[in-house]
């Protein structure tokens, strides 16, 4: 199929342009904005030649094309008529979806997403000086110096960053915020790790009880003025006159929120966060390795809920506290069995498309990201999901016996060997990949996938076993007439008020319009559905025609009030016989639809499946004539 092609069926399988409020794209994924997910035919947009991947996330049906091909893929359903938006219209509006707390964890990915770029360039420079003293080179005290510059500067003024980005999220002046972030860590202040060092250096006792020092390397206390800072400043903008808001509106905030930063919010989340890092460091410090293991064992289920951005707060908080991060490994770990159980499935399975889909997906993984192979194949087929989560914790459980911690984050597995170099820890780092990968891959390999054509030939292998040794050979497929079920007027199915009846999805037939309420056997058959609330049932005929009979639309939703069944699942019926039956005045009183469909659900192994009833059918009349 070309690219025409494969987009005209993504459309239809969204369930029409009506269905889609907008569609953007980003590097590798369509993203499409619903209004309502039941619509889509997830199935069949899983199985399109070129797709890799798709799944419902922040309130956006995400289809993974790839880099490249979802820029074309993106221009031909706009070319069919598909509603754009850009991504920042897609990001507010899925802002919306979710509960409290997916909506607060995705704030936080969207502030500290922006600041990883420099901290990940922190910890390859740490990576560097440490690689060159390990080689044994002294180096100069002003090449010291820069270094020190290089490592330093990024968490001296994180508030500052963090100030700035909070700003930019919740609506602010990004200027004054960082203006702000910066004043929390100003030169005038004692520095907060020269007194966390217990030297010379004091807190500065403002009005004689306050003990303030700088801000230097804090995290959340910096969110929570940046969030505090935003919403000041957009009130005070509403009630300042726009010709005088360029000089109060900045004053006014700054002057407010460095004081409620400096005595206020900076002194308290200060606290707030030196427990929390206390939490987070006895947690990964429990003995025999339990940290990592419960860490590792769950991270690949945090991503799938899309609260995952929480570990870059207290990844922050470690790398400014300590200059070393445990969760990077641990993390490595997880992802590195999510990688390891896609080339297991690829290396598995015959199917062409499989394997083309599963190892660009494990390389992604190995670079860092792993929805691609979580989406498109691991939790697709499940087991090799939840076995690459058994590995990711064994991993993450060796991680922290070696004690690894990355100079940085932001970067895992092939790219996150640079936070390793410098410190030391490269061979134990390549260790805890090593076996992370070879348990991931042989879990999967040996329990956690079949390939889809070896079971089918397995169960048909089964069958004509037990075929040839009981002798329960199914008669061949024969011609036969349906008669009809329900005594009314014939209706038209594609006249029926149901997309999935009328559209032939379940097969070809007929419905009729009740006037009696009893359904009656259409053949001689076998009940092979019984549905216990009496509205629906399903039906092989000794001639090998399977037919549903649907009392109404949408009548499920009554429990099976005003329906009484009369056979049961196994029973042998003739032509003619009660089923069951029905009280159209309570369909009508429940405000549905009494219109009964007859479906040949197995149509496609006929050779016509033809309506033949017209007008007004009583009981024994021809309804529809199959022929094999």
């Amino acid at each position: 199929m070309n690219n025409q092609e494969i987009a005209k069926k993504v459309i239809d399988a969204l369930g029409g342009r009506e269905n889609v409020n907008s569609v953007a794209h980003c590097a590798t994924r369509l993203r499409v904005m619903v209004k309502d997910e039941g619509k889509i035919n997830k199935e069949v947009i899983e199985n399109l030649e070129k797709v890799q991947g798709a799944f419902f996330n922040s309130g956006q049906y995400q289809i993974i094309f790839g880099t490249g091909t979802v820029n074309k893929m993106y221009d031909e359903v706009v070319a069919l008529g598909l509603p754009t938006s850009s991504k920042d219209d897609m990001k507010a509006e899925a802002a919306k979806q979710g509960n409290w707390f997916q909506r607060a964890i995705r704030t936080f990915g969207d502030v500290f997403v922006p600041i990883i770029p420099v901290i990940v360039a922190t910890g390859l420079f740490m990576g560097v000086r440490g690689l060159l003293t390990a080689l044994g080179m002294t180096l100069p005290a002003d090449v010291t110096t820069y270094t020190q510059i290089l490592t330093d500067t990024a968490f001296i003024i994180l508030p500052g960053l963090v100030v700035w980005s909070t700003f930019r999220v919740f609506g602010g002046n990004p200027a004054v915020g960082i203006v702000l972030g910066m004043m929390l860590v100003s030169g005038s202040l004692p520095n907060a790790w020269a007194v966390a060092s217990g030297g010379e250096v004091t807190a500065m006792n403002f009005f004689g009880f306050i003990p303030v020092v700088g801000l230097q390397g804090s995290v959340l206390p910096a969110f929570i003025i940046g969030v505090v800072g935003a919403k000041f400043e957009k009130a005070i903008r509403k009630i300042v006159p726009d010709v005088i808001d360029l000089l109060v509106t900045p004053f006014v905030t700054l002057l407010v929120m460095s004081i409620l930063g400096l005595f206020v919010i900076g002194p308290v989340f200060h606290v707030v966060e030196n427990y929390i890092l206390i939490a987070t460091k006895a947690i990964l410090n429990m003995p025999f390795g339990l940290g990592g293991f419960l860490i590792g064992g769950v991270h690949q289920l945090i991503v799938v809920s899309g609260v995952h951005h929480i570990f870059n707060l207290l990844e922050v908080q470690l790398l400014a506290a300590d200059h070393a991060n445990p969760f990077n490994a641990i993390i490595t770990a997880a992802m590195t069995a999510q990688g390891a159980a896609t080339v297991a499935v690829g290396v598995k399975t015959k199917n062409p498309k499989l394997k083309t889909l599963a190892f660009p997906a494990a390389l992604s993984a190995f670079l860092g990201i792993t929805e691609p192979a979580i989406f498109g194949v691991n939790l697709r087929f499940r087991k090799p999901f939840f076995l690459s989560l058994i590995a990711g914790a064994i991993g993450g459980g060796l991680a922290s016996i070696l004690g690894l911690a990355g100079t940085g984050n932001g970067i895992t597995i092939i790219p996150g060997t640079m936070l390793y170099i410098g410190n030391g820890q490269l061979a134990q780092y390549l260790l805890m990949v090593a076996v992370s990968f070879v348990l991931g891959f042989a879990l999967t390999y040996m329990f956690g996938y079949e390939d889809e054509k070896e079971v089918a030939t397995e169960v048909e292998t089964e069958r004509l076993v037990q075929e040839e040794t009981t002798g329960n050979i199914p008669a061949a497929l024969q011609n036969e007439t349906l008669v009809t079920p329900i005594v009314g007027d014939v209706v038209a199915l594609a006249d029926v008020n149901d997309p999935v009846f009328s559209s032939g999805a379940m097969g070809q037939g007929i419905a009729v319009k009740p006037s009696q309420g009893v359904v009656y056997a259409p053949a001689d058959a076998e009940v092979s559905i019984a549905f216990a609330t009496g509205h629906a049932f399903g039906l092989k005929t000794t001639n090998g025609a399977e037919v549903l009979i649907h009392v109404g639309i949408d009548t499920v939703t009554m429990n099976g009030e005003g329906f009484e069944q009369k056979v049961a699942q196994g029973d042998k019926v003739k032509a003619g016989d009660v089923l069951g039956t029905f009280d159209s005045n309570k369909i009508a009183a429940a405000g549905l639809d009494d219109t009964t469909m007859v479906i040949v659900t197995n149509t496609a192994d006929f050779s016509s499946v033809a309506p033949v009833a017209t007008g007004s059918v009583a009981k024994g009349d021809a309804l529809i004539e199959v022929k094999a």
